[in-house]
Order: structure tokens, then C-alpha cells, then sequence
């Protein structure tokens, strides 16, 4: 999370990463038309290096279900997202946002395929807006919360609200200031160009 400067001080970069392993679970469901279901449920640190389009490890099953180590993605924390990340902060338990895509790329094993762990509520929103991807909120782990906040704590900078003045008509530079084609003299004859 941090590095040591020339000088010696510790800073964090600008940029912070944080390798995550995504839990994905598959559970059976009652419809017509499909089987079973996938969603992500966990994540979690230490996560060793794994593809998610390559092999899967299975980490516990039951009768109608089975959860699997379904890839290590990095959380990727940025500067300008900052408030998006207080805002997840100042949730009741703050979230993490698996974003998953539909496994049709002719290399992939798997129906669904993690491809994004966020922190930012704003950016899984645009992705859910999409329609394309399955975005799905776990629980935050203590130790990513601790990132999260000391990445907040060492970038956010809070940016005052300025009501913007509105300016009169005659002000904007009288975009609409060109003589008309046909005027009045003074003594009340019309003029032509």
C-alpha cells in the first residue's frame, strides 16, 4: 500500500492497487429456463494470482450449491474517485462491487467471468446501467476498509460548493447584437440593405 520515498518518508501513490480473490457462487434455482444461477458473494485478501477465465478452485458446496475461488482481480483506487469511496465509506457495512460478464469469449470455461472489483458506488453504477454486465454489492473486509480509508484520508480533498452567477442579457456579450435586415429610421421609414 505504501512505498518509501528517497527521503524516507512513507507515501501512498496516487494510484493504489490491492489484489482481491473473488468468491462466485452457482446455486441451483427453480425456472424453466435456466438451472442454476451465478453470483459473486465474497472477496477476500491474500488471494493468490489466478485467471478468472481459466480454472476455478471449488472452496465448499451443498446439496443445491457451490461457491469457488473464481479469480484474483485488483482493487484499483484513483483520485479522482475519492468521494465516491467516502460515500461507500459512510454506508452501513460499506460494499465492494463485483462486476461480471457473460463467459462467450471462445477461451473461457465458465458462463460468468468476474472482470471488476470496485469501491467507487458511481462506477457500478454506470456498469449496471449498461444492461451488459451482472454487478452484485459484498461486504467490505476490515482489512479493505483500512485501505480504502487511509487512501481517502490521504487524497480527498473536499471541493466548496459555488453557486454559479447568472448573467444578464446584455452581459453575455450580445450574441444576438447583429443589425436587423429591414429597420425603422427615426422618422419612421422602413430601411433596406
Amino acid at each position: 500500500m505504501s512505498g518509501i520515498a528517497k527521503d524516507g518518508p512513507v507515501t501512498m501513490a496516487a494510484q493504489e492497487s490491492l489484489p482481491l480473490g473473488v468468491i462466485v457462487e452457482r446455486r441451483r434455482i427453480d425456472n424453466p429456463w435456466k438451472e442454476h444461477s451465478w453470483r459473486p458473494v465474497a472477496v477476500f485478501t491474500g488471494a493468490a494470482p489466478r485467471d478468472p477465465a481459466g480454472d476455478w478452485a471449488e472452496l465448499r458446496h451443498g446439496a443445491d450449491w457451490a461457491q469457488y475461488h473464481a479469480g484474483t482481480l485488483p482493487l484499483e483506487l484513483f483520485r479522482r474517485e475519492t468521494q465516491g469511496y467516502r460515500l461507500n465509506l459512510s454506508q452501513e457495512p460499506p460494499r465492494l462491487f463485483v462486476v461480471m460478464r457473460t463467459g462467450e469469449a471462445a477461451d473461457s470455461r465458465h458462463e460468468v467471468v468476474p472482470f471488476l472489483v470496485t469501491a467507487c458506488p458511481h462506477e457500478a453504477q454506470d456498469y449496471l446501467d449498461s444492461g451488459e454486465e451482472l454487478v452484485e454489492p459484498v461486504a467490505m473486509p476490515p482489512e479493505v476498509i483500512a485501505f480504502v480509508q487511509a487512501y481517502v484520508d490521504t487524497y480527498h480533498v473536499d471541493e466548496p460548493f459555488r453557486k454559479r452567477k447568472r448573467k444578464g442579457h446584455r452581459e453575455a456579450g450580445e450574441s444576438f447584437a447583429r443589425r436587423p435586415r429591414v429597420g425603422r429610421r427615426d422618422d419612421g421609414t422602413d430601411t433596406g440593405r
